[in-house]
């Protein structure tokens, strides 16, 4: 769901589920010069969604992100981490770049 919404959004999915040792980032993806390192998330509920991303989640990216972004990215493209919240029976809600280290 969530890489179909970004489809939609006009990026394009470069990896899903990449796994490092750090840790493991559920998407990545492009649009124009920006490389996004997307966390998906889904709940049954927007209550279960406020507890699902958390520093330490998102310090797991980032660090995987770190990692992966000389695979990814060339010398003048943008990075940033966004997560991606989907509840049943809602389009999902996309925050962009919500990791500033």
């Amino acid at each position: 769901m969530a890489a179909w919404w970004l489809r939609l959004q006009g990026w394009r999915i470069l990896a899903k589920r990449v796994r490092t040792p750090r840790g493991e980032v559920d998407l990545v993806a492009r649009r124009g010069r920006m490389i996004a390192f997307v966390e998906v998330k889904a709940r049954d509920s927007a209550a279960g969604l406020a507890l699902s991303i958390d520093r330490k989640r998102l310090l797991r990216v980032a660090a995987a992100a770190e990692i992966l972004a000389a695979r990814y990215a060339g010398p003048n493209d943008d990075i940033r981490i966004d997560v991606i919240l989907i509840v049943p029976r809602r389009l999902p809600r996309h925050l962009k770049n919500v990791w500033h280290g």
